[in-house]
């Protein structure tokens, strides 16, 4: 079992591998971390890329533009949805943000910049000519396209950008903006990595209140201007917002009694969360002729709070419950990001089949969400994690092969277990 099994795309390391030219100031640092489990994160992982599965299913019941649409939408189903969309990207972020301090400790600059290539950028690629294409495909057909994927896939190898074009990384949009912000901010990284800044002395007020300053000033200034379109140009606003979240997150696992802070903050957090989420009901549920002026500092602050807020009550109650080994969660770990990269194909080819069907939009739902889940399962477990060639570009390592040689020297079987 790895001491911080936080896998692939968040920076998985492996404890059978020595470090990898260490700088003097990490040596202690890596021994220490040896010791260490840090089991509520990997749940964070696990949970949070498993949210994504029932938000992009209920992206096809609800209004908001998506990929195909139910022939019946439901504007109950955007309730839950906006709560959601509140942090659960920026959780994300957070969680990678801390696997990539753990990852860096095991290896030098040059190596952990090549597992970016391979964990990050090769799954991207895979994606955009594998995985993505049906859903352009499916989504070209509710639009009148009537050819085979036959004579739809050169279309996307002209590499022509969605919408106008057929080429996108459509839900993968993650992989890129974090492949960019590990890559480009690794100096910084590394330096905040060796120069551990001292964050134990910050009061409960200042845990709370100074990111969601930040985050609030960073969206009144870019967001008026810099709508999101996740196409990682002009996309400034989710710049500043994501990248501030990571290297939060990144700060917050170099710091011990920083954690038990955010841990005893969680009631909290918790409890200024569900203010400010009913405050943003409140100005939702306002009819959008009577909200002329409602995009003002005023509500960018609150929006920035309620989604601190989640992530630091999220954060402070995993801390104080997931800190713990499970049986499962090894395995669980392992298949969320096959998971993730294969969900939302599922999801559309799922919707396309049962968007014209007079089902009930809960009985639609439910199966399309059991559905996605045992489809991704039984291809994931049963096929992808089975063959090599399958597995690189899913993200995962390829396994090792046995050897009479590994068997008597014990190097395979050290392997296996980690």
């Amino acid at each position: 079992m790895l001491p911080y099994k936080l896998a692939h795309l968040t920076g998985r390391q492996s404890l059978h591998r020595p470090p990898l030219v260490p700088s003097f100031g990490e040596k202690k640092d890596m021994a220490q971390q040896q010791k260490i489990r840090r089991y509520e994160f990997d749940w964070l992982r696990v949970l949070a890329f498993s949210l994504l599965i029932f938000y992009h299913t209920g992206m096809f019941f609800v209004s908001w533009e998506w990929h195909v649409k139910n022939n019946e939408l439901s504007k109950v189903m955007e309730w839950p949805m906006l709560f959601l969309g509140q942090w659960r990207m920026s959780l994300l972020f957070l969680i990678s943000g801390v696997g990539v301090y753990f990852a860096m400790g095991y290896r030098s600059t040059a190596v952990f910049a090549k597992d970016r290539l391979k964990r990050i950028l090769l799954p991207l690629l895979f994606g955009m000519l594998v995985i993505v294409p049906p859903q352009v495909y499916l989504e070209r057909l509710t639009q009148g396209y009537t050819y085979s994927f036959i004579s739809f896939y050169p279309s996307v190898l002209e590499l022509q950008s969605y919408p106008e074009g057929n080429f996108s990384w459509h839900h993968l949009w993650y992989l890129a903006y974090i492949f960019c912000y590990s890559l480009l901010l690794l100096p910084l990284l590394r330096y905040l990595r060796q120069h551990k800044p001292d964050l134990g002395r910050m009061s409960a007020w200042m845990i709370i209140l100074l990111p969601a300053l930040w985050l609030g000033g960073g969206e009144m200034l870019l967001r008026p201007h810099f709508p999101a379109t996740n196409a990682l140009t002009n996309d400034w606003a989710n710049h500043f917002l994501y990248l501030s979240i990571f290297l939060l997150g990144f700060l917050i696992v170099t710091s011990p009694p920083l954690q038990d802070s955010i841990r005893r903050l969680r009631w909290h957090s918790l409890a200024l969360a569900v203010v400010l989420i009913s405050i943003l009901y409140a100005i939702y549920w306002v009819p959008a002729r009577e909200l002329a002026g409602y995009e003002e500092p005023l509500y960018w602050l609150l929006k920035s709070g309620n989604r601190w807020c989640w992530i630091l009550a999220i954060t402070g109650f995993a801390m104080q419950h997931l800190n713990r080994r499970s049986v499962h969660l090894s395995t669980a770990n392992e298949m969320v990001y096959p998971f993730y990269i294969l969900h939302q194909t599922v999801i559309v080819a799922l919707g396309f089949v049962v968007m014209d069907l007079n089902w009930p939009i809960w009985l639609k739902f439910s199966l399309m969400v059991v559905a996605t889940f045992l489809i991704c399962f039984v291809l994931i477990r049963g096929v992808i994690m089975q063959i090599n060639l399958l597995r690189v570009p899913f993200g995962l390592k390829a396994k090792e092969k046995y050897s009479p040689a590994s068997a008597v020297t014990g190097t395979h079987k050290k392997k296996v277990a980690a």
